[in-house]
């Protein structure tokens, strides 16, 4: 017994320092941190062994839950709903192209855009942002901007046609004096940003995609698939890691260089236990953290535990509600809200 105690210390503070090595130095330290919520069971779990054993080495897997009791708060919040709290709310989602089929529909006779047209957000940003100008119905730009009274940021990333396009995008009910493009990645990633008139005070609004994970979750439904596919799925999980700390290199000086206070939101596609998330989290905060409810999962497939979809701000900026829209079934992705306090902005 005291052999494993000490290992599992020693593991644990090994998983707890991952989080803190950038990818780009070590191939596969980005693997690590998706062990953390194990190991911080396993320490729960030898607490009660060893107290209940009256041994002394209880106070091995004491130390180590206080070390990581951050790993707590980014894992399980629980704030008050606090639904009507008024301040500037901002909505992030990935909308999977508007092409996802849903499992059963929010309302009879819904669809995404209606949804997300109805939704009182004053800051809306969408990763995999479809754009068809040749449909009425289809002309994502039309109904989700003027015909909401929206200014809108649009950065095409592929276009298939001159009116056929996918990207990233920015719409807000408030002025949009300054946009740009932080940078462009394969496929539908990259970044770009926004600054808008609230009130008296300039907000730099950032929409960012990172490196997607590109897992089949439907290749890993069943023991058999998961047999099949667990080589190819590390290897992506490593691949996308080292991809998106080069990614987070770019948007952090672009970040750290905002003359205005800032929210970021997106797909970041990294959990909470990630090198991404705590280096983002050292000069900005997480809205979850601040307001957030329960887990918070935003991942809406076979991997229903993941949350990679973020809101951070600055620290001027006070988060007071925060949701995950998880009766919203129009995407591989749950949308997330947050409302900003109005103190937090000029008067």
């Amino acid at each position: 017994m005291k052999i494993i105690t000490w290992l599992i210390f020693a593991i644990t503070l090994l998983l707890f320092a991952s989080v803190y090595v950038s990818p780009e130095y070590f191939e596969y330290v980005g693997l690590l941190p998706f062990f953390i919520p194990v190991i911080l069971l396993l320490n729960l779990l030898l607490l009660l062994i060893l107290l209940l054993s009256w041994r002394r080495l209880f106070f091995l897997p004491l130390i180590a839950l206080l070390i990581g009791y951050r790993f707590f708060l980014v894992t399980f919040q629980v704030h008050p709903k606090n639904e009507e709290a008024e301040g500037l709310k901002v909505l992030t989602y990935n909308a999977h192209m508007f092409y996802y089929k849903p499992k059963s529909e929010t309302k009879p006779g819904s669809n995404v855009l209606s949804w997300l047209q109805e939704q009182p957000a004053d800051v809306k940003v969408f990763q995999e942002f479809y754009q068809d100008n040749t449909t009425p119905s289809r002309d994502a730009i039309k109904i989700l901007g003027k015909d909401a009274n929206y200014k809108v940021s649009y950065h095409i990333i592929d276009g298939t046609t001159k009116k056929r396009s996918n990207g990233l995008a920015i719409f807000s009910k408030y002025p949009i004096i300054n946009d740009g493009k932080v940078f462009d990645a394969q496929g539908t990633n990259g970044a770009i940003f926004a600054d808008i008139l609230v009130k008296n005070d300039t907000i730099r609004i950032y929409n960012a995609h990172l490196e997607s994970m590109r897992i089949d979750s439907d290749g890993l439904e069943d023991l058999e698939g998961v047999k099949e596919n667990y080589r190819q799925t590390l290897g992506k999980l490593q691949r996308g890691s080292l991809a998106r700390s080069k990614q987070l290199k770019v948007l952090l000086d672009h970040m750290n260089n905002s003359p205005h206070p800032l929210i970021l939101m997106g797909d970041l596609n990294e959990i909470p236990y990630s090198y991404v998330y705590f280096k983002l989290s050292e000069n900005y905060t997480s809205a979850f953290e601040s307001a957030g409810r329960g887990f918070g999962f935003t991942y809406n497939r076979i991997l229903f535990f993941l949350r990679i979809d973020h809101i951070f701000s600055s620290e001027k900026l006070k988060a007071v509600q925060y949701k995950t829209h998880r009766e919203v079934d129009y995407s591989d992705h749950y949308p997330v809200s947050s409302t900003f306090s109005w103190d937090s902005f000029g008067k």
